[in-house]
């Protein structure tokens, strides 16, 4: 496996900035790889009777949330595997509220989203350990914008690392959810 380093400006749109800049020093595969482990033992935590807590009107569920991990995920991943393959086709954006909405999310149980993020994961992880060198700069458009594989990886990272901190933030530590107890 090639050691890859952090994307640089230009391998992705500038809004991917919060997300890269979340991601820590070190190989990216152990780092998604840690953060399945750290991400379980978190979400395990949330009883089960929780997933459907709101910290606020019109914003999404835990289950809601953890879904979002999951579809984006996905979404990059795809994206990833795309320019890896060398698709040069122009890949479309994804409206994430559009995503929640017609998921069943809200319907799920955290123990049962956990299995799947971690099944998920486990196999973004497997996807990007086995890419040959020369794969890691191939880029191509996705949502009109160019980004690397290698800055998909890192996206995929601190995209969830940004959604786990809102998670612990607004809503596993506001008084709302610690009234529940």
């Amino acid at each position: 496996m090639p050691a890859v380093t952090r994307p640089l400006p230009g391998e992705y749109a500038p809004y991917h900035e919060d997300y890269i800049g979340l991601v820590g020093t070190g190989e990216i595969i152990t780092l998604l790889t840690d953060q399945i482990e750290k991400t379980k033992e978190i979400l395990g935590a949330v009883p089960s009777e929780y997933s459907s807590f709101r910290y606020e009107d019109g914003k999404w569920t835990i289950s809601e949330v953890v879904g979002h991990l999951i579809d984006t995920e996905r979404v990059m991943a795809f994206r990833a595997l795309a320019f890896a393959r060398g698709d040069r086709y122009d890949i479309p954006g994804v409206d994430q509220d559009q995503y929640v909405a017609e998921s069943a999310y809200r319907n799920c149980r955290i123990p049962d989203l956990v299995l799947e993020f971690e099944a998920l994961r486990v196999s973004t992880t497997s996807f990007f350990a086995n890419l040959e060198s020369d794969k890691w700069m191939r880029g191509g458009n996705a949502s009109g914008q160019f980004v690397t594989v290698r800055a998909l990886a890192y996206i995929i990272a601190g995209h969830e690392l940004h959604h786990i901190e809102v998670l612990r933030q607004r809503y596993l530590d506001s008084p709302e959810f610690a009234l529940k107890d």
